[in-house]
């Protein structure tokens, strides 16, 4: 897949821009603050719905502006278009596909698979377990269908069930305990199956790890993720070890009124050498931990897929040394169309032999050729 146009107005910095890209590599160079990120928000908008960085529409919109446009053309096996518009009177974000409104953002997911290596990235390594079940589900999410929609069920069961849970601790009406046994198998059936997902995506995941970080860094280093779920739970048991541990659980849910047991509370383990990254890890080891994750991600949805990830790359050479920005330089000759921001071209010798790379100047959210 690739993207060959995007047009943006009012888009942060971005008053008017209209860039065609290279199926390669396309590097953004520019100053902080200059608006070399915002094109990479933008792709990421055309591509999922939602924002790169967690940020508010509103905060999109240009100063002074009540409305932002981005748009963006795809081409792979056929023709897209995609359009994201906001009107800050309206306070609503709109989606169009082919010029047709998409009402629902998960409808989209997979259909245009990216993959983002961003400054916030430190969190999967470093944060908390929220953030690595965050980066599992998005990957899982994007080369599986399946799995997206038993997520979405999963956390709707779990809000009606949180919600029933507090309204037994608040007055123990009796007629309330069926509606939890109904909850809870509900959710035992969605978590059994998020559950299963999980096990087998970090057996097979775990392969494309070690190759991604072999090409990082020729180390004799073993990294490993661990799946952190119920104890003792396994594919086939995942079900019955579920039901058990809500069992041994049930008082403590009903005295504190929340959902203490299931995914949504699992954890995964990064490790390198048998050694736990986040406690023991350098922060070199660390790095290059979440952009092996990265590469990882890229490959195991274009072989999921059968089709090409487009991979944004924030800043992420001027955090490394001389040894790993060239190793990464030369393992991005293996991906397809890949964009990347950059403050300068050092550190980066290896990126533009390609004839079809193509340099974008940024400056006060002014795009050019370089």
């Amino acid at each position: 897949m690739v993207l060959k146009q995007i047009e943006l107005q009012n888009f942060r910095l971005h008053k008017s821009t209209s860039l065609e890209f290279s199926n390669k590599l396309n590097l953004i160079v520019g100053g902080n603050g200059q608006g070399k990120t915002s094109i990479l928000e933008a792709i990421y908008y055309l591509c999922t719905t939602k924002n790169l960085n967690s940020a508010s529409e509103s905060d999109v919109v240009m100063f002074g502006e009540q409305y932002f446009d981005a748009r963006g053309n795809f081409t792979d096996l056929t023709e897209n278009q995609t359009r994201i518009f906001f009107e800050t009177a309206k306070g609503k974000k709109n989606f169009f596909l082919d010029d047709k409104q998409i009402f629902n953002g998960s409808s989209v997911i997979g259909k245009f698979p990216i993959v983002s290596l961003i400054q916030s990235d430190h969190a999967i390594t470093l944060g908390s377990p929220a953030d690595r079940r965050r980066f599992v589900d998005s990957v899982i999410s994007q080369a599986s269908r399946a799995y997206l929609d038993i997520l979405l069920e999963y956390n709707k069961t779990l809000r009606q069930r949180s919600s029933l849970l507090s309204q037994i601790k608040e007055n123990r009406n009796q007629n309330l305990y069926s509606q939890l046994d109904a909850w809870t198998e509900a959710l035992i059936t969605t978590g059994a199956e998020i559950i299963k997902h999980r096990i087998r995506f970090v057996k097979e995941f775990n392969t494309y790890l070690k190759e991604a970080y072999n090409n990082i860094i020729e180390q004799a280093e073993d990294p490993v993720i661990i799946y952190d779920s119920i104890t003792g739970v396994e594919e086939g048991n995942a079900a019955s070890r579920f039901r058990e541990e809500l069992d041994v659980m049930r008082e403590d849910e009903l005295r504190r009124a929340t959902n203490l047991v299931g995914p949504h509370r699992d954890d995964f383990i990064f490790s390198i050498n048998n050694m736990e990254l986040k406690r023991f890890g350098s922060q070199g080891q660390h790095k290059t931990f979440q952009i092996a994750l990265r590469f990882g991600q890229f490959f195991f949805i274009k072989e999921k897929l059968n089709k090409t990830p487009i991979f944004l790359m924030d800043d992420v050479f001027g955090e490394l040394d001389i040894y790993r920005a060239g190793r990464i330089s030369r393992y991005l000759s293996k991906i397809g169309q890949a964009f990347i921001t950059m403050t300068d071209l050092t550190k980066t010798e290896n990126l533009n032999g390609d004839t079809e790379n193509i340099l974008i100047k940024v400056n006060n959210g002014t795009a050019a050729y370089a």
